[in-house]
């Protein structure tokens, strides 16, 4: 969905955790050239590759958002790279050369993402890894009696609390999504108790008028063949229905169904609710049940959003065809404003479209407020990809 520009919080993470990793980098750069320059048996090897390790490290936590399968191999390859220089440090007579600020972020940084997507038992290792690497490395570098140990350790409650929080708030997201997809279902199941009722219900009558005609002596002599090709054509009909509908409620594959006529879904749903506009070349469209479901459902729920949120003077419904697209827009001229805080409407349209590999966006236009719903016409699509 892009309602607002949604990816944007996203990308402000992603930047500001790089600029973080390069002030660490800077920081660590400032500190040892102010320090010594290391000696003893390992002095050489720390001047030569210690310096790098931060860098190192920034760089394989920041590739954790490009290969989140990778996450526990990437954090394992930095805890290892900041305690092998720990342990060389421990080894030099003097003060290191580079300070681990960058390397402590870095383990930092994928202890958070570790808590946040990892299994509890992963998760709880590659936390105790995180603990004992971020107090270690200060701790060896600079002794007991430096702050340095004593920040690493708060720093690293902090990094553990973010990354509960953040799969605390994951959970409740899966959580509302399901709740959604299941208040959809049963709005699907509610539809099709009314379609199988209807056609059942048609079924019955013309078997009765059969019945009475072929009892009345007085009525005109009727061909049999006729009423039972009306008979077997409802129940086919019905069939055929039944099918596309519950193969919404299982997400299913697509199954073969009846069509509907585009025009006629988008004027029953809108009603007298808003000013209806098709272009010629989809009037005549037909949908699979399980489409023409999900678009009725989607411009009422646009309708009501409209109702409850906009002091709209006018709405405007137009469905035209773009690149073998299928666009439905919802305008209206009210406050220019999303929906109240806690409301799930747009959730429940996105997730709609996105079963039927369409897309949804939501946002201001010109003083107003557009809905916009883009849905695939292929017979690629005919089906739900999953609700």
């Amino acid at each position: 969905m892009t309602a607002g520009g949604a990816p944007a919080p996203r990308r402000s993470v992603f930047v500001a955790e790089v600029v973080a990793l390069v002030v660490a980098v800077v920081a660590d750069g400032v500190l040892a050239a102010g320090g010594d320059a290391p000696t003893g048996v390992l002095g050489p090897l720390l001047t030569m590759v210690v310096p790098y390790a931060g860098e190192a490290a920034a760089v394989l936590a920041v590739l954790r958002r490009r290969f989140p399968r990778q996450l526990e191999l990437l954090a394992g390859a930095v805890v290892a790279l900041s305690l092998l220089g720990t342990a060389a440090a421990g080894l030099v007579d003097r003060v290191p050369a580079q300070p681990p600020v960058t390397e402590v972020l870095a383990v930092l940084l994928l202890a958070a993402a570790g808590c946040r997507r990892l299994p509890p038992a992963r998760a709880a290792v590659l936390v105790i890894a995180a603990c004992a690497t971020v107090v270690l490395a200060p701790l060896v570098r600079y002794g007991l009696g430096h702050a340095a140990p004593v920040a690493a350790a708060l720093a690293w409650g902090a990094a553990v609390a973010l990354g509960l929080i953040l799969r605390d708030a994951d959970a409740r997201h899966r959580s509302e999504l399901a709740r959604i997809r299941t208040e959809d279902r049963l709005q699907v199941a509610r539809d099709l108790h009314d379609l199988v009722a209807h056609h059942v219900t048609g079924i019955v009558v013309r078997t009765r008028a059969a019945q009475a005609l072929a009892a009345n002596p007085a009525a005109p002599v009727q061909d049999p063949a006729e009423v039972y090709d009306q008979i077997e054509h409802a129940a086919a009909e019905a069939l055929t229905a039944t099918r596309g509908l519950v193969g919404v409620l299982r997400s299913d594959e697509p199954l073969p169904s009846p069509s509907l006529v585009l025009g006629d879904v988008v004027r029953a749903a809108v009603g007298d609710g808003a000013s209806v506009h098709i272009a010629h070349d989809v009037e005549a469209t037909t949908l699979p049940p399980q489409v023409s479901v999900a678009l009725h459902r989607l411009l009422l729920e646009a309708l009501t959003n409209v109702r409850r949120h906009a002091r709209a003077t006018e709405t405007r419904v137009e469905a035209r065809s773009d690149d073998g697209d299928l666009v439905l827009e919802v305008d209206n001229d009210g406050v220019s404003a999303p929906p109240r805080e806690g409301g799930h409407g747009i959730i429940g349209m996105t997730e709609r479209v996105e079963a039927f590999g369409g897309e949804l966006a939501a946002g201001p236009r010109d003083g107003g407020w557009r809905v916009t719903a883009r849905l695939p016409l292929g017979d690629g699509h005919a089906g739900p990809r999953g609700i």
